[in-house]
């Protein structure tokens, strides 16, 4: 895992082992096409200053520095995108790494900064302002909700609007996500696949494969990724879901105004119920598990 050194942005500093790895910040955000800085170009920075990530990672830097954490973890320049083995390490473990972060900084380049009125705005016009964010309908950003325990928004000017737990009601009202799961009262395995798959129904992703894997952590599976396989990828993540659970909920999620014969795939012994993508509708199936799986009498001798 490489870490960005808050007091040097042209310094990312690579940590092998988990044991080893100092206390970190870590960036959620919406990126913007032409405008975030790779790797590579974090250590040219005359030819990258111009940019918008650029500025954003230097803000990131001096929240987390403010903050005293020396490291901060942003998704832009943390990795080589372009090495198939890192991008591969990264994808996997994304959801871990937020989870891990001692603070989630999410950075909403389209909310307002309040106004220069005689007042604070009103909380219903906040709430208004805060639902239109683009970042509550990306992919990627649905498990960076849910992974990290403490989480900071800030809106364009990266003036402070609140943390999870002061917002609570509110995202979950944005997002149905129960507040029990963002106030980690209570655990993802605590709700079945099907559930966990309506959260990110109508979320979008740049890339068609990233519609499966920006939620492999919610599943706590892992992928090999293989860009290019289409559709295929979000079948392949129900199969996955299917071998390590066994949860048949999986099932119940069909494509919109398709029925179960739409012939997608299939996952074996399961023809037809595998659906292309997560923008389907679950079926009347369960949205908790059961505390214990039922029981089943033997047969008589």
């Amino acid at each position: 895992m490489r870490l960005l050194d808050t007091g040097n942005i042209q310094r990312v500093d690579e940590f092998v082992c988990d044991t080893g790895r100092p206390p970190y910040a870590i960036l959620s955000h919406v990126w913007e096409p032409g405008e975030e800085v790779s790797l590579r170009e974090l250590s040219e920075p005359a030819n990258c200053a111009h940019k918008k990530g650029y500025r954003k990672t230097e803000q990131a830097c001096a929240m987390a520095a403010k903050n005293g954490f020396q490291y901060v973890w942003i998704d832009t320049c943390c990795f080589e995108r372009g090495t198939s083995a890192e991008l591969n390490e990264a994808i996997n473990s994304m959801f871990r790494w937020y989870q891990e972060a001692a603070i989630c900084y999410v950075f909403l380049a389209d909310l307002l900064p309040e106004g220069p009125g005689p007042g604070p705005i009103s909380e219903l016009d906040f709430a208004s302002s805060l639902s239109k964010c683009k970042w509550f309908t990306r992919g990627w950003t649905l498990q960076e909700l849910i992974a990290p325990r403490g989480i900071l928004f800030f809106d364009q000017e990266w003036n402070f609007r609140g943390s999870k737990s002061d917002l609570c009601e509110l995202i979950s009202s944005i997002t149905d996500i129960p507040r029990t799961l963002l106030n980690h009262e209570a655990e993802l395995s605590e709700f079945t696949a099907a559930r966990n798959m309506s959260w990110a129904a109508g979320r979008k992703t740049t890339r068609l494969e990233d519609e499966a894997y920006c939620i492999l952590g919610l599943f706590d599976v892992h992928m090999t990724l293989l860009y290019g396989e289409g559709r295929a990828a979000f079948i392949r993540l129900q199969e996955t879901i299917l071998a390590r659970t066994g949860d048949l909920s999986i099932l119940a999620w069909a494509d919109e105004g398709e029925g179960h014969d739409g012939g997608h795939g299939h996952v074996p012994g399961y023809h037809h119920y595998t659906s292309r993508h997560p923008n389907g509708r679950p079926s009347s199936a369960p949205l908790r598990r059961p505390r214990s799986p039922p029981t089943v009498a033997e047969p008589p001798l």
